[in-house]
C-alpha cells in the first residue's frame, strides 16, 4: 500500500502537464475529423472535457495534502526555473482549474444540444480555449502567461463569432481591438520588468524586487502599472470594460457561459502577482498600488450594479453580473489581508458558476419567450385543470386574461427554469443561505476586523473599508432588484406562449452548476479552510518562491 502511494505521489507532478496537453491533443485530433461527423466530434469533446475535470479534481486533492504550503513544480524542458519553462501548482491554481473545468463541461454539454452546429470548428476552438485557460493558471513566468493569454484570446475570437450575424461581428471587432491593445500593454509591461530585473520568472522577479536599487523603483512601479492595466482590461474593470457586455451578450449561450471564466483570468493574474511582488516582504514597494486596486474594484462594482438596474435583456444582465463579480474580487484583493483574500477565493467559484448558469438560462428563457403561445394550459374541453367542486367563486383570483389561477398546474419545465433563476439570483445577490452570502460575509467580517498579514498597520484607510461595506450591501440589493424585476416579468406575468421545451442536454448543465453552488455552501467549512491556507500562502510567498527557484532538472547531480 505504501509503495502504491509513493508511486502515485511520484506521478502526480507529471499530471500537471495534462490540463495543457490533453486539450491540445484533443484539438489536434478533432482537426482531422470532418465536420459532417458531428456525433463523433461531440463525443470526443465532452469526453476530453470530463477527463480534464477529473484531472483538475485530482490536482486539487494533491495540492491540499497536509497543512504545509507546498508547491508542485514541473520543468517541461528540463531546464532550471530562471531559464526554462516552469509549471507550478498550488491551492490557488488548482482551485481555478476546477472552477473553469466545471464551467467548461457544463458549456460543452449545453452546446451539444444545438449550438455546436451553428458554425464550423466549434469543438476545436473550445479545446484550444481550455488549453489557454489551464496554461494561464499553471505557468510560473510572464512570457508563457502571455503565450497562454494569446492562445485563449485567439480561440475566443472564433468562439465569439460562432453563429455569425451582424451583432456578433460588430461586437467581435470591438472585442478583438481592445484585447489586442491589452496584449500590447502586457508586452510593454513585461519588457520593462525584464529590463530592470533581468528575468521573466514570477518567483525570480519577486526575489529581485527585494534587492532592487532605489533608483530603479520608479521604473518597477511603472512597468507593474502598465501590466496591471492589461490585466484590468481582461478582468472587465471600469472604465476599460465598455466592450464586455455587448460581446458576451452577442455570443451564443454556451460561449457566454465559458466567457464568464475569462474575466476571472485577469483577476487571477492580479491575485497571483500582487501579493507575490508587493507583499509585506517587498521592502519599499510593500502594498504598492493596493489602494488604487481597491478603488478601481469599487468603481467596477458600482458600474456593474448600475448596468444591471438599467438592463432588461437577460444576457446583458449576465454580462453586468460578471463585471460586478470581478469588481467585488478586485476591491477585496486591494485590502491586502489574508483573511479577506480567503473570503474572495471562496466567493470566486460560486459567483463564476452562477453567472455561467445565468447565461445558459437566458438562452432558454429567450427561446421560450419568443415562442408566442400559451405558457400554461388554459381551459380546454379535453384537458380541464379544475374540477367543478374546486372552482372558486365568480370573479375571484383571476389573472389578466380572466382565467382562474388557484389550482392551475405549473409546468415542470417552467418550474425548473424559475427555481434555477431563483438560485442564481440568491448566489449573485449574496443572500443566505448560498455561497454568495458566505463569501461576502467572510470578506466583510475580515475587512471590518482590520486584519492584515502580520498585524502591522498596513490596512487600508477606514473610509475605504466602510465604502466597501456600503458597496457590497448596495450592489447586492441592486442585483436582487434587477433580477427579481426580470424574473417577475418572465415567470409571473401572463404571456401567450406554449410550455418551454427543454432537452436533457440543456437542463443537465444548469443543474450541475447549481449543484456545484449548493455543494460549495454545504462544504463551507472545508472550503474556507482550503482558501484560508491558499491565502496564507499567497501573502507569505516564501514557499512558492523557494519551491520554484530550487527545482532542479532531472538528472542533475547532487551537490
Amino acid at each position: 500500500m505504501n509503495d502504491a502511494r509513493q508511486l502515485i505521489s511520484s506521478l502526480m507532478p507529471h499530471l500537471m502537464l495534462a490540463p495543457i496537453a490533453l486539450p491540445l491533443a484533443t484539438a489536434a485530433l478533432l482537426l482531422l475529423v470532418r465536420e459532417e461527423r458531428e456525433r463523433l466530434k461531440m463525443t470526443v469533446n465532452i469526453g476530453s472535457t470530463a477527463l480534464g475535470l477529473l484531472v483538475a479534481v485530482a490536482l486539487l486533492n494533491w495540492s491540499d495534502e497536509g497543512t504545509t504550503q507546498t508547491v508542485g513544480v514541473y520543468l517541461p524542458g528540463n531546464w532550471p526555473a530562471s531559464f526554462g519553462i516552469v509549471l507550478a501548482l498550488d491551492r490557488l491554481s488548482a482551485l481555478m482549474l476546477v472552477t473553469s473545468s466545471i464551467v467548461a463541461l457544463a458549456s460543452v454539454v449545453f452546446a451539444c444540444a444545438r449550438w455546436h452546429r451553428a458554425g464550423v470548428l466549434f469543438h476545436v476552438l473550445f479545446q484550444f480555449q481550455l488549453m489557454g485557460l489551464s496554461g494561464a493558471f499553471l505557468t510560473a513566468d510572464l512570457f508563457n502567461l502571455f503565450v497562454f493569454f494569446e492562445i485563449l484570446l485567439a480561440a475566443s475570437y472564433g468562439l465569439l463569432l460562432h453563429g455569425s450575424g451582424q451583432a456578433r461581428v460588430q461586437s467581435g471587432l470591438h472585442y478583438i481591438a481592445i484585447n489586442l491593445a491589452a496584449s500590447s500593454l502586457f508586452l510593454i509591461g513585461a519588457a520593462v520588468l525584464y529590463g530592470i530585473t533581468g528575468t521573466l520568472n514570477m518567483a525570480d522577479i519577486a526575489r529581485a524586487i527585494t534587492a532592487l536599487p532605489e533608483a530603479h523603483r520608479g521604473l518597477l512601479h511603472a512597468g507593474a502599472a502598465i501590466l496591471a492595466v492589461a490585466f484590468l482590461i481582461k478582468a472587465g474593470a471600469w472604465p476599460l470594460n465598455f466592450w464586455l457586455v455587448p460581446a458576451y451578450a452577442a455570443a451564443v449561450a454556451p460561449v457566454g457561459a465559458l466567457f464568464a471564466v475569462l474575466t476571472k483570468v485577469g483577476v487571477y493574474a492580479l491575485l497571483r502577482l500582487w501579493p507575490l511582488w508587493f507583499g509585506d516582504t517587498a521592502g519599499e514597494s510593500a502594498q504598492w498600488g493596493s489602494v488604487y486596486l481597491s478603488g478601481v474594484g469599487m468603481l467596477t462594482m458600482a458600474f456593474g450594479a448600475i448596468g444591471m438596474l438599467a438592463s432588461q435583456h437577460l444576457s446583458k444582465l449576465a454580462g453586468h453580473a460578471a463585471i460586478l463579480s470581478s469588481g467585488t474580487l478586485l476591491a477585496a484583493l486591494g485590502m491586502g489581508s489574508p483573511m479577506v483574500t480567503a473570503g474572495l477565493m471562496y466567493y470566486l467559484p460560486g459567483s463564476t458558476w452562477a453567472v455561467a448558469c445565468l447565461f445558459l438560462l437566458a438562452d432558454l428563457i429567450r427561446r421560450w419567450r419568443n415562442d408566442g403561445a400559451s405558457t400554461a394550459p388554459h381551459e380546454r374541453d379535453d384537458a380541464p385543470f379544475l374540477t367543478p367542486e374546486l372552482l372558486p367563486s365568480e370573479n375571484f383570483n383571476l389573472d389578466d386574461e380572466q382565467q382562474i389561477v388557484v389550482g392551475r398546474a405549473i409546468q415542470g419545465v417552467t418550474a425548473f427554469l424559475g427555481l434555477a433563476f431563483l438560485l442564481s439570483t440568491l448566489v449573485m445577490a449574496g443572500l443566505p443561505p448560498l455561497s454568495g452570502f458566505i463569501g461576502k460575509f467572510a470578506m466583510l467580517s475580515a475587512t471590518l476586523a482590520g486584519l492584515d498579514a502580520k498585524g502591522l498597520p498596513s490596512a487600508p484607510p477606514p473610509a475605504m473599508i466602510w465604502l466597501l461595506l456600503i458597496l457590497m450591501l448596495s450592489t447586492g440589493l441592486a442585483t436582487l432588484t434587477a433580477l427579481t424585476r426580470v424574473g417577475m416579468r418572465q415567470f409571473w406575468s401572463a404571456h401567450d406562449r406554449s410550455p418551454p421545451q427543454l432537452r436533457v442536454l440543456e437542463g443537465l448543465p444548469i443543474t450541475a452548476l447549481l449543484v456545484a453552488c449548493i455543494t460549495l455552501t454545504l462544504c463551507a467549512g472545508p472550503a474556507m479552510r482550503y482558501t484560508t491556507l491558499a491565502a496564507q500562502a499567497l501573502h507569505a510567498p516564501a514557499a512558492y518562491v523557494g519551491g520554484i527557484l530550487s527545482a532542479q532538472p532531472v538528472g542533475t547531480p547532487a551537490r
